[in-house]
C-alpha cells in the first residue's frame, strides 16, 4: 500500500510535514518520488491493457470532434488574507526566506533591501506595500495555523525583482474561461493591478496583470 502523505500532511492535506519546510512541495520530496516510482514498476493488472484499448478506440470521434482549449500555468500565493496569482512565464524561483540588507536613506517604502539570490545580488521589494496589503488581516481563520513564507523570483523583459509570501500553493493550470470578472466587494487589490478572479479551491485568487504590474515597478522604482 502506498503512503500517500502529501494527501494528509502535505499540499493536500493539513500541511503539518515538517519535511514542507524544506522541500517547499510534496513533488520534490523523495517519499513522493518514491511512490511513483513504486506504481511504475507495479505488474500490469490482466485485462489493463485491453480496457484501454477499448477505451481509446471508443474515444477516437469525440477527441477529433472536440478541439481541446489552451490553458495556462499560474502562480498561486498569498499576501496576508488575499490569495493572488501571476503567470508562471514570470516566476524564475520560488526560495526560501533569506536575509534582506536594507538600504540606507531608503525613502521608498515599496523597497525592501537587497538579497543574495545563488550568489547574485537583487532588488527585494514589498508586493504587499505595493498592492496596498500591508495592512495586517485580522480574518485570517481560513488559513492552515502551519505554513512557511517564501520569496519568488520573478523576471520579465530583463526587470527582475524578488519579493516575500506569507504562503505559496505552487503551479497550478486553469481555462481562461475560468477567469471571471473582477467584483468590486471581493478583493483589497486595486483593480488597476487585476485582470480577473479565478475560483480556486473556494477561494477567490486575484490574477494580476504582469504586463502592467512591472511597467509600474519599473516606471516608480528604477
Amino acid at each position: 500500500m502506498i503512503n500517500d502523505c502529501w494527501n494528509h500532511i502535505g499540499v493536500g492535506g493539513d500541511r503539518s510535514c515538517p519535511e514542507l519546510k524544506t522541500f517547499i512541495h510534496c513533488r520534490n520530496c523523495p517519499v513522493y518520488s518514491a511512490a511513483g516510482r513504486s506504481l511504475l514498476e507495479k505488474e500490469v493488472p490482466s485485462g489493463y491493457l485491453q480496457e484501454w484499448t477499448d477505451l481509446l478506440r471508443s474515444s477516437v470521434g469525440s477527441i477529433n470532434r472536440v478541439a481541446p482549449r489552451g490553458t495556462i500555468s499560474v502562480g498561486i500565493f498569498r499576501l496576508e488574507g488575499e490569495w493572488l496569482a501571476l503567470s508562471a512565464k514570470t516566476i524564475e524561483e520560488v526560495t526560501q526566506n533569506c536575509i534582506i540588507r536594507t538600504l540606507p536613506h531608503r525613502t521608498n517604502n515599496i523597497i525592501l533591501g537587497l538579497v543574495n539570490i545563488r550568489g547574485e545580488i537583487q532588488i527585494c521589494i514589498s508586493l504587499k506595500s505595493f498592492l496596498g496589503l500591508d495592512t495586517p488581516d485580522i480574518n485570517l481563520q481560513h488559513i492552515s495555523p502551519v505554513v512557511y513564507g517564501r520569496m519568488i523570483v520573478v523576471e520579465k523583459h530583463a526587470s527582475r525583482w524578488v519579493f516575500p509570501v506569507d504562503e505559496i500553493y505552487g503551479i497550478h493550470r486553469i481555462h481562461p474561461d475560468e477567469i471571471g470578472n473582477v467584483p468590486s466587494t471581493v478583493s483589497k487589490v486595486q483593480d488597476t493591478y487585476t485582470k480577473g478572479v479565478i475560483n480556486w479551491q473556494d477561494k477567490s485568487v486575484s490574477y494580476l496583470d504582469d504586463e502592467l504590474l512591472f511597467y509600474s515597478l519599473n516606471r516608480k522604482l528604477l
